[in-house]
């Protein structure tokens, strides 16, 4: 082990946190991983390592930030609200970087390693969110504990919310109407090299309590930026038309129409795109040497993960893993109201092994095995109405970890040949859960259950259960068939409605996840 006193990082199923975790321990470190959703830790192949400690807790919880730094020499940074949709995220960033300093201060902490976002005051007023991140850096450092500070521009890598904005605009725009920020320069960096400067501040006392630009060695447009990615894609060059006039929230709303980022997160990146983002100074690139990827090549290799389908994390990942009580309560009453339910079941020659298959790999590319065309168009409707809709896909084919984002669903819960609960994103009149259950009759039947729970909210969201009532029966009945005949299995018992059975534990805290 490179030391006995652990390594802390903050936003472990985050998009940077979920890739540095295992390259820590690969380096010999202990580490010592926190997230709101303990399920969502254990997901990860790397949570089962001896090296790995899982600490399930809130960072706006300073008395829970308190335990989590005992016995940590350092500790990594990576928390923002941005996506916080409905939220105040510059409050929420603030408080959380006050509950750092203070629990630091009253730590074994040598360090902290913050990765926070470039730009300059002087060329003018910076947007909110990289406003926050500035303001976040000036709250730890404020504390007693050196803080080493790396400033970044956009982030190139697979999954990542500034490739993925890149690759749905231009993909799908091959005439776009552009507002001023395409010409804004930029010096983005590819996670790989961020990665490896956040593990060379940990090791390089050099580094300690200092702050330092980050970047590529590309200064581009975001123009530029486009027409490179459609050179590597192999698209037609695009047709890019200038407009004088494009507020950021109307350029948030169009992007999040035609791509899967939500327009909480699309507005301030939007907005961000305005103030230009380049190194001032690059002393790092002398203390923590390395190969420095120029922005095509980032982009081809982020590419090359898509298409082979191994991004290892997305900017999805990140958010609350938490079943509703009502998904668990014995009494409806005490969940705050009548839980409405459609069930369906059927029973197959085949074994639960054969019987998950269909099960793990629904959504995505796969779809929904039946109706596929009214999933469409409730992800279309979802879009329209300011939610997420169906394009943000599957991180993998048919790999699922809890935390994991399926269209416009959130995995709750993985209990491999047995259980996937999914829980609703998308706008609802009320909450909505989707569970698949499976269960072993004899050696060579199992059953397969659908089921859908939902909880409205109000009148309307009654109207709203019951007018799709008829449809859920149509719907569940062609999907338990679908599946069968995806794995070439016979059905013994036709898909029949029945009435739902309760299961006891929650999900949160009695999952089993390997």
């Amino acid at each position: 082990m490179n030391d006995e006193k652990k390594i802390l990082v903050t936003g472990a199923t985050g998009y940077v946190g979920g890739r540095l975790i295992p390259r820590l321990v690969k380096l010999g470190y202990l580490v010592r991983a926190i997230s709101r959703s303990r399920a969502k830790l254990e997901s990860r192949s790397w949570s089962r390592h001896e090296s790995v400690e899982i600490l399930q807790g809130d960072i706006l919880d300073v008395d829970f930030l308190n335990h989590a730094v005992k016995g940590c020499r350092a500790g990594y940074y990576l928390v923002h609200s941005m996506g916080a949709a409905g939220k105040n995220f510059e409050d929420l960033d603030r408080l959380a970087a006050r509950n750092m300093r203070f629990a630091a201060a009253g730590s074994d902490l040598e360090k902290i390693i913050y990765l926070g976002g470039l730009g300059d005051t002087r060329l003018g007023p910076l947007s909110r969110h990289l406003r926050s991140r500035h303001k976040t850096a000036e709250i730890l450092k404020a504390g007693p504990v050196p803080v080493t500070y790396l400033r970044a521009a956009q982030i190139l890598g697979s999954g990542s919310a500034s490739f993925e904005m890149l690759r749905y605009i231009t993909d799908r725009l091959p005439i776009m109407l552009t507002p001023k920020w395409v010409e804004t320069p930029s010096q983005p960096i590819a996670i790989r090299n961020v990665l490896h400067y956040l593990i060379g501040c940990l090791e390089n006392d050099q580094v300690t309590g200092e702050t330092f630009d980050i970047g590529g060695p590309d200064v581009l447009s975001y123009k530029e930026l486009m027409n490179i990615y459609a050179e590597e894609a192999g698209l037609h060059k695009r047709i890019v038309i200038h407009i004088p006039m494009a507020a950021p929230l109307i350029s948030a709303y169009w992007i999040h129409l035609i791509s899967p980022l939500p327009a909480s997160l699309t507005s301030p990146l939007i907005e961000g795109l305005k103030n230009p983002v380049i190194c001032k100074e690059n002393r790092i690139t002398k203390i923590i040497p390395q190969p420095l990827l120029s922005c095509r090549t980032a982009i081809q290799l982020a590419l090359e993960r898509v298409q082979q389908e191994l991004v290892e994390t997305r900017w999805s990942d990140a958010g609350m893993v938490m079943p509703p009580e009502w998904s668990y309560s014995g009494d409806a009453e005490y969940a705050g109201g009548t839980v409405l339910e459609c069930c369906y079941k059927t029973i197959l020659l085949a074994s639960p092994e054969e019987v998950w298959q269909p099960v793990t790999r629904i959504g995505g590319k796969t779809g929904y095995y039946f109706g596929n065309l009214l999933w469409q168009i409730r992800g279309l409707w979802d879009q329209l109405s300011g939610g997420i809709g169906l394009r943000r896909g599957r991180r993998h084919p048919s790999e699922l970890y809890v935390g994991d984002a399926l269209d416009f669903w959130r995995v709750l819960e993985v209990i491999p040949n047995h259980r996937l609960l999914l829980h609703a994103e998308m706008k609802l009149p009320g909450d909505a859960l989707l569970e698949f259950r499976i269960k072993s009759i004899t050696t060579e039947q199992t059953e397969l259950q659908i089921i859908s729970k939902f909880l409205p909210a109000g009148l309307w969201g009654i109207i709203y259960w019951y007018s799709l009532y008829p449809f859920h029966h149509w719907l569940f009945g062609g999907m338990l068939k679908s599946m069968a005949n995806s794995i070439n299995r016979k059905i013994i018992q036709e898909p029949t409605p029945f009435k739902c059975e309760l299961e006891p534990e929650n999900p949160e805290t009695d999952s089993d996840n390997d």
